[in-house]
């Protein structure tokens, strides 16, 4: 395999074990033991951790191990901000130029989202639901949005877990993603607004509600195992 590709592959599991808290906010990233553990080399293991580094996910330190970041609330609100404009602009542009194809995989996210939910594990259920996000964003048809979002969402990639995984959240985020895509179908500028704001305003108080209470009301999750 080539290392790009296992370099790849080593960060989305580091990535799921950031989400799980198997790797916690603040804790060390030690290279050596982490390539033992995935059976992998230390080579692509320290590409890995630069990919995750670049997102945001990690900081890197001299001659110490890197340790998984630890925004602060105000700097998580910060790129919410950002992000939250980003996606509404890409849902009233996807509007004037998506593609029937594109409105088509957009629907069939959130079907697929709807239908598995409760039998898959969180973090793929959470993978579904940033697809359906990062969809919208390519049905703009922008290029600079779709990488300066890429950008953002890869800062908040563990927020967004968080504010996901509260458990009050199913009925209401299904309800939403189905109705900001019968807004994108029907072509309809002012539901998508409505709809997206509504959903991203619900991702500002969860954030706010983990930081107040921490690991009250998430889901227990299963190990996830190593990558090959």
């Amino acid at each position: 395999m080539a290392e790009g590709i296992l370099a790849e592959q080593i960060a989305n599991q580091l990535r799921r074990d950031i989400l799980r808290g198997k790797l916690a906010p603040g804790a060390s990233i030690k290279e050596r033991d982490n390539a033992a553990e995935m059976g992998v080399s230390r080579t692509p293991m320290r590409e890995a951790i630069r990919i995750l580094a670049q997102d945001g996910l990690v900081i890197l330190r001299p001659a110490r191990s890197p340790i998984v970041a630890e925004p602060t609330l105000r700097e998580v609100e910060d790129n919410i901000e950002v992000l939250t404009s980003l996606e509404m602009l890409s849902g009233e542009l996807a509007v004037e130029r998506a593609s029937d194809e594109q409105l088509r995989e957009i629907v069939e996210l959130q079907d697929r989202m709807e239908r598995l939910y409760d039998d898959l594990d969180m973090v793929d259920v959470f993978e579904l639901d940033m697809e359906f996000h990062k969809a919208i964003v390519r049905a703009a048809n922008n290029r600079v949005l779709a990488e300066t979002h890429g950008a953002i969402l890869a800062r908040l990639w563990r927020a967004r877990y968080l504010s996901a995984s509260r458990k009050r959240s199913r009925d209401r985020v299904l309800e939403q993603h189905s109705a900001i895509a019968r807004g994108l179908l029907n072509r309809d500028i002012e539901a998508v607004k409505l709809h997206l704001h509504s959903h991203l305003k619900h991702l500002v108080i969860n954030v706010r509600d983990f930081f107040e209470h921490g690991q009250e009301d998430l889901p227990p999750e299963p190990n996830d195992k190593p990558a090959a």
